[in-house]
């Protein structure tokens, strides 16, 4: 079993958002389908566009990590998410 640390953008790439999940496609799924929900801080921004992650098998390790990444600053976050994908393309659709 894997778990995966993400970071999702708006199609503006203005808008971060970090989350952990056991199913990643199924989450990005998830994320698009409430796309506009303002209950959601990923859904009221539009932040369904998986530009970076990690994968781990042990849930503790995963959730430590995305405490982690979410106390970073923009700029540091967007040195991670360019060191694995320089031009932020979409990773999933």
């Amino acid at each position: 079993m894997f778990y995966y640390v993400y970071v999702t953008t708006n199609p503006g790439r203005n808008v971060l958002y970090i989350g952990v999940t056991r199913n990643l496609s199924q989450r990005m799924a998830e994320h698009y389908a409430n796309r506009g929900t303002p209950q959601t801080f990923a859904g009221k921004y539009f932040c369904y566009n998986l530009v970076y992650f990690e994968q781990y098998t042990d849930s503790k390790i995963a959730i430590a990590r995305e405490k982690e990444l979410k106390g970073w600053t923009r700029a540091k976050k967007e040195v991670l998410i360019a060191s694995q994908n320089a031009g932020w393309e979409f990773l999933a659709s």
